[in-house]
C-alpha cells in the first residue's frame, strides 16, 4: 500500500468516525421528537416501535394544561439577561487583567473558575433564605441575578484569553492620544474582540437556558422557565415518556434553532485569535 492510499484509508476512516459519533450525539435527539409523536402505549412499547401512525395529542394536552408561551418566555428573559449582566460585568473586569496584570492575575482567574467546581446545593439554603428576605423569590430577576454570577467565570475567562490577543501596541498608542478608559474600551476593545463578543454571548445563554437546578429551587409559577415546565410534568404514577419527550422537544426547540441560526458567528468567535 503506498503512502497515498494510506492517507487515503485514513481521511475515509476519520470520516466514518465522524459520522458515527455524529449518529450517537444525534440518536437521543431524534427519538425524543419521534417519542412526542405516539401515544402511551407506543412510546413503552416493547419492541420500540419505528413504524407508526403519528399524534399530536401529546402536543394538544400540552397547550390545553399550560401556557407554554409564558415559560418560553420567562426563558429568553432570564437567560438573555442573565447573559448581559454577566457581560456588563465581564469585559471590563477581562480587560484590567488582560491590559493591567498583576502577579496575582493568573491565581484570581483560577479561584473564579474553581467556584465552578462548588456544587450548587452547597449554597441553596442561603440563597433561597437571601431571595425570600429581599422580596425575589419567584421573579425573574433573582433567575437573571443567579444565572450572570454562575457563568460570570467562564465568561471572564473566555474573554480574557481573547483580549490577551489584541496587540496592545493598538491601545498605546490611543493612550498617547488622550483616549479614556471607557472609550479605549468601545471604541477599540470591544470592536477588536467582537467575534469573541458574540461567541461568548451565545455560550452563554446556552448555559443560562439549561439551567434547571436554581430555576426549579427559586420559582413556583410566575418565573418558572422551560427547564422547570419539563420537570412539572412528572407524576406520582411515573413518568409519561410521550408527554415529557414532547415538552421536552418544546423546551429544545427555540434554543437549538437559535443555535443552528447563530452557528457562523459561534465557530468564527470560538476560532478568534486561534492563530497568530
Amino acid at each position: 500500500m503506498t503512502d497515498k492510499q494510506r492517507e487515503n484509508l485514513k481521511n475515509r476512516i476519520a470520516v466514518v468516525a465522524a459520522w458515527g459519533v455524529a449518529l450517537i450525539f444525534f440518536f437521543p435527539i431524534f427519538w425524543m421528537v419521534l417519542t412526542s409523536f405516539k401515544t402511551e402505549g407506543q412510546a413503552i412499547a416493547v419492541p420500540p416501535l419505528l413504524v407508526f401512525e403519528p399524534t399530536l395529542e401529546n402536543y394538544i394536552e400540552i397547550q390545553e394544561r399550560t401556557n407554554y408561551v409564558k415559560f418560553a418566555w420567562n426563558s429568553v428573559i432570564t437567560s438573555f439577561g442573565g447573559t448581559a449582566v454577566a457581560l456588563l460585568i465581564a469585559i471590563p473586569s477581562a480587560y484590567a487583567m488582560a491590559f493591567n496584570p498583576t502577579h496575582r492575575t493568573k491565581d484570581i482567574l483560577m479561584w473564579m473558575l474553581s467556584t465552578k467546581m462548588l456544587p450548587a446545593v452547597g449554597v441553596l439554603m442561603p440563597i433561597y433564605f437571601l431571595a425570600q428576605k429581599a422580596g425575589l423569590f419567584d421573579t425573574k430577576l433573582v433567575l437573571v441575578i443567579i444565572y450572570a454570577m454562575v457563568n460570570l467565570p467562564i465568561v471572564m475567562l473566555i474573554l480574557f484569553n481573547y483580549f490577551r490577543e489584541i496587540p496592545k501596541e493598538i491601545l498605546e498608542a490611543s493612550r498617547m492620544d488622550g483616549t479614556s478608559t471607557y472609550n479605549e474600551i468601545r471604541q477599540i476593545v470591544m470592536p477588536l474582540a467582537w467575534g469573541g463578543i458574540a461567541s461568548t454571548a451565545l455560550l452563554s445563554i446556552i448555559l443560562c437556558w439549561n439551567e434547571a437546578f436554581w430555576s426549579i429551587v427559586l420559582t413556583t409559577t410566575e418565573a418558572s422557565t422551560l427547564t422547570a415546565f419539563v420537570a412539572s410534568f412528572q407524576a406520582p404514577e411515573g413518568l409519561f415518556w410521550a408527554k415529557v419527550s414532547a415538552v421536552s422537544t418544546l423546551a429544545c426547540a427555540p434554543i437549538v434553532i437559535f443555535g443552528w441560526l447563530a452557528q457562523k458567528q459561534l465557530v468564527q468567535g470560538l476560532t478568534f485569535g486561534a492563530v497568530k
